[in-house]
């Protein structure tokens, strides 16, 4: 993969010597900031406080898997030409680092999700696959640094996402100053939403008995789950690039639903289902989305499918599930 990185840079770079001017003209014919963003939550929280203000653009294609992305010499010569660039900075987009790396970055403000908040640890917990099957042999020849794997996921916590479209905000700002009112007036109005959000969801937990979710998935959730004190148990964490469980794994699952009376399995977006479908079919438990908001479909996007949007689904189906 690397290697990959290092050809790929390598040839956009040239391509860049002999287009970059192109592009760069043409940036100044509309006088607007380049913004580069790799996935779908940053990019929607730019649209919200940029607008049509900058030219903006998404990495990731729609219905797309982010785990498997790989950037093409294109994806780099954006990169390179941008004024701004926004990516979450975990262990899924280590490709970043190789290109950030071999590309001039001087006028290009970089921002990572990561950095705007506070992180925490991907969590194993009870029935959870682990990604490494020796467990001891990979402790034993892993460094205590490169054993800790940070949930990249910061987004799915309304309280995260207000710090990341602050940080936002004011990079935009910084740089241009004849739409720094513009977007003072639209962070306001978007924070607002997005505290209603954080105050919905506060609700529908306080409100209910249950705090337990269920997921026949990966859990891309830590953040969301601790900001609103709920427990969980699912397949994987959410930066596992598995998406086979055991059969242990899967009826540990099973009989939790059984025991606790769990009314609601949860899938994630871009998710063939069929673990989810197998824990239903033997619980009879409803099966419901719960959307990360990591990317969307290519009809959702073309629909303008907004992080509240899919956030406020999540919230109805929330209730369901803590019924």
């Amino acid at each position: 993969m690397k290697n990959l990185i290092k050809i790929c840079s390598i040839v956009a770079l040239c391509t860049f010597l002999l287009l970059g001017c192109n592009n760069i003209n043409n940036a100044q014919k509309d006088n607007k900031l380049s913004v580069v963003t790799t996935i779908f939550p940053q990019y929607d929280f730019v649209r919200e406080i940029a607008g049509d203000n900058v030219n903006l653009s998404m990495l990731l294609k729609p219905g797309s898997e982010s785990h498997s992305y790989e950037p093409t010499p294109k994806d780099i010569i954006t990169i390179q030409n941008c004024d701004v660039f926004i990516y979450v900075g975990g262990e899924s987009e280590k490709w970043t680092e190789d290109i950030l790396n071999s590309i001039d970055t001087k006028n290009i403000k970089i921002i990572s999700l990561m950095e705007c908040v506070d992180i925490v640890e991907e969590e194993i917990v009870d029935g959870m696959e682990h990604e490494h099957e020796d467990d001891k042999h990979h402790e034993d020849n892993l460094s205590h640094d490169e054993e800790i794997e940070y949930d990249e996921h910061v987004w799915t916590s309304p309280k995260n996402a207000i710090k990341i479209v602050n940080q936002i905000s004011e990079v935009l700002s910084s740089l241009d100053e004849k739409n720094k009112e513009k977007y003072n007036k639209n962070t306001k109005e978007y924070i607002t939403k997005l505290e209603d959000l954080d105050s919905l969801f506060k609700s529908i937990v306080n409100d209910s008995s249950r705090k337990t979710l269920v997921f026949g998935d990966r859990f891309p959730f830590r953040y969301f789950a601790y900001s609103y004190g709920l427990d969980y148990y699912a397949a994987f964490p959410g930066c596992s690039t598995e998406t086979e469980a055991s059969a242990a794994t899967v009826s540990f699952l099973i009989n939790k639903v059984k025991d606790d009376n769990i009314p609601v399995v949860f899938y994630i977006e871009l998710s063939n289902e069929k673990m989810a479908d197998t824990i239903c079919e033997a619980t009879g438990a409803k099966k419901l989305l719960l959307h990360s908001c990591h990317n969307i479909t290519k009809k959702d996007f073309e629909n303008g499918i907004s992080y509240l949007d899919l956030m406020e689904g999540n919230a109805y189906n929330l209730v369901e599930a803590l019924k």
